[in-house]
């Protein structure tokens, strides 16, 4: 049993995100927001599990969420994308992203 040898080869902790990740992240929130219509984003706290994140909604209750380095990076950041924003602790989620979910789990998926 080498129950003890897995401890010495632990990995140290990462520092967090590389560039090359947040460049992706940002990309894919462009894009989120030029490919669809009404998107607002929602801002959800750092928990002891999670960071800051948003959440990007659009008019049809699909969403997308990427992680943020704090809320004040969320708001430059809706600044720069040009939806509104909130805080989802005083706003709480729009009924059409449950929708929009459920949807998708019960395999309706967005049909063209």
């Amino acid at each position: 049993m080498r129950w003890f040898g897995r401890r010495s080869r632990r990995q140290a902790p990462s520092n967090g995100p590389t560039r090359a990740d947040v460049e992706q992240a940002l990309a894919h929130l462009r894009n989120f927001v030029a490919s669809r219509r009404g998107v607002e984003m929602y801002v959800e706290p750092r928990t002891s599990v999670t960071p800051t994140t948003v959440v990007l909604i659009a008019t049809t209750g699909e969403w997308t969420r990427r992680r943020v380095s704090d809320p004040a990076a969320a708001g430059q950041l809706a600044r720069e994308l040009g939806v509104p924003v909130y805080d989802v602790q005083q706003t709480g989620y729009p009924a059409r992203m449950r929708e929009w979910t459920s949807q998708q789990r019960r395999g309706g998926g967005a049909t063209a």
